[in-house]
């Protein structure tokens, strides 16, 4: 039998052959994904012998992470917020801008009915049941393979969201909700072909493209998000950088007040947040 040691520099060779950046460390992360240890764990556990059934395991995944496929993918985790979730290719991987999203809505409201627009992984939708004190969180998506996926999540914290197979806000009953989020798709068809392929080839087109412009899902839901939500409720929505000035115009046309653009840890304005008016 080989040790972890052997593994990894195996493993660092075949991942930096294949262009993988830091191959050494990439390999240790792929050690700690699947085995749930803490990424330093590795140095320390070096000279441990590696089982016949943990090597093939570790071998199979480096195989996919040499082909392309994403880390979070290939170890089947992913950390959220205050989470560790299952995430696979049923649904969008959860990435650092969407916490800023969960931050800023609980900022404004942790109480009563909030629902979760296009929720994949459930990653939103978990961590507002888990960190706010909501009567209800509501886990919407129109892929039964997401809903799935985050079902399987929801069991693994611990929470209970209600899940509702359906597009965007269609199946939400009218001044259902005190507050409404959604990091919905926002690309173009042709910015979505001009990704990096290790998103483009892997992660579900559509939780990426929303109409020709882009716009198609955020119009939507700051339309009909004015039925759903309660005189005096929120709208948190996550945005591509490039329209946060044309999703502001359109929250305004539909009668959403104070309207305000946020920044994410990177300074760009990436979230829309609004409130309803009380008439």
């Amino acid at each position: 039998m080989v040790t972890l040691d052997d593994a990894l520099r195996d493993a660092a060779g075949r991942l930096a052959a294949a262009g993988i950046p830091e191959p050494r460390r990439e390999a240790e992360r792929i050690w700690a994904g699947l085995t749930g240890r803490e990424l330093g764990a590795a140095f320390l556990a070096r000279h441990d012998l590696f089982e016949p059934s943990e090597a093939i395991v570790f071998t199979e995944a480096v195989s996919r992470r040499s082909a392309g496929e994403p880390l979070a993918y290939v170890t089947g985790r992913c950390g959220f917020r205050y989470l560790d979730l299952r995430i696979d290719r049923r649904a969008l991987i959860p990435r650092p801008e969407t916490e800023g999203l969960v931050t800023l809505l609980l900022e404004r409201v942790t109480t009563g009915m909030v629902a979760d627009i296009g929720t994949g992984s459930g990653c939103v939708a978990l961590s507002l049941l888990t960190e706010g004190r909501f009567r209800a969180v509501t886990a919407v998506d129109r892929s039964a393979a997401a809903l799935s996926l985050a079902r399987e999540n929801a069991a693994r914290v611990g929470a209970a969201p209600r899940f509702v197979l359906g597009d965007l806000t269609a199946a939400l009953a009218t001044g259902s909700c005190d507050a409404l989020v959604s990091n919905p798709p926002y690309l173009t068809d042709a910015e979505h072909a001009a990704l990096d392929g290790s998103v483009r080839c892997w992660e579900p087109a559509e939780a990426l493209v929303s109409g020709a412009d882009g716009l198609a899902a955020t119009r939507a839901l700051l339309s009909d998000g004015h039925r759903v939500v309660r005189p005096g409720g929120w709208i948190a929505l996550e945005l591509d950088a490039n329209r946060a000035a044309a999703s502001a115009a359109i929250a305004g046309s539909q009668g959403w007040i104070d309207v305000t653009l946020a920044r994410d840890l990177f300074g760009r304005e990436r979230y829309l947040l609004a409130r309803r008016s009380e008439s």
